[in-house]
């Protein structure tokens, strides 16, 4: 896989909002894959601005959502339709009408994953999946011993991703939901390109596992070794455990521009 080491979670948000930028510009209708949390906001931001100056047309672009909390309404604040809605959609200025997630306050969640695999197939695919990593190394919510195999399915939280979840529910752990639907591994590897985005010291263990240990799934995102186009973009921080950094710099400063990621 390609490693792109820049300076601060700015750059990297920049970096990858150009590549959407770029990939919108070949394929107006393209389908982008998003997740919620803290690490991609400055990937959100910068394709915001990129549209407030007329770079690029995102009026036909399709988002699709990559995990849901189990049995938050889809109004609930922390549902992550809502939190996608506030952070991508809105700013974006596209409609209910763009976005695809699967439905966490079904009756039926097995079917409600099986239905959110299906839709993505008929969709043609997702053709950018951006990712964040767990400091546990799980993407989306396929925590550690997640099957490299798995479709869309309903997940168990471990207590630290509780734990760490429980910022969003005013400090309260009781409030943050026991279960989530997610794409499985096998699912996210179907997406023509992944790009990984970790930023901070405490990704820096989990980005050395992903990038330089063994396939393994107690490491999830180390799955992404499997995938023909998967780029990881770190700080300095997130890339301080990496043995070989100074090659993925050397590699990446003497890439053709024309390339991208």
């Amino acid at each position: 896989m390609e490693v792109v080491i820049v300076p601060d979670a700015t750059a990297g948000g920049e970096l990858i909002a150009e590549a959407m930028a770029a990939l919108l510009r070949r394929k107006p209708d393209a389908l982008l894959g998003v997740a919620t949390g803290s690490t991609p906001l400055p990937v959100y931001e910068a394709l915001a601005a990129k549209v407030s100056a007329g770079a690029v047309d995102v009026s036909r672009a399709r988002i699709a959502q990559l995990d849901e909390y189990v049995g938050l309404p889809a109004e609930h604040p922390e549902s992550y339709r809502s939190v996608l809605r506030r952070q991508v959609l809105e700013p974006l200025g596209l409609a209910a009408g763009a976005f695809m997630g699967p439905d966490g306050a079904a009756s039926d969640v097995q079917g409600a994953c099986e239905a959110y695999d299906k839709a993505l197939a008929e969709a043609g695919g997702v053709d950018l999946q951006l990712l964040g990593i767990g400091t546990d190394g799980h993407i989306g919510f396929n925590e550690p011993c997640s099957s490299l195999a798995s479709r869309t399915r309903i997940k168990t939280l471990t207590e630290q991703t509780r734990v760490d979840n429980a910022r969003f529910f005013d400090g309260d752990i009781k409030q943050v939901p026991h279960h989530v639907i997610t794409q499985g591994i096998g699912t996210i590897l179907q997406a023509r390109h992944l790009v990984l985005l970790a930023t901070g010291e405490g990704k820096a263990d989990a980005v050395a596992a992903t990038v330089e240990g063994p396939v393994a799934a107690v490491c999830p995102a180390s799955a992404l070794q499997l995938h023909p186009h998967a780029t990881v973009v770190v700080d300095e921080a997130a890339a301080s455990e990496l043995k070989h950094a100074d090659y993925f710099r050397h590699t990446y400063a003497n890439k053709p521009d024309w390339q991208g990621i």
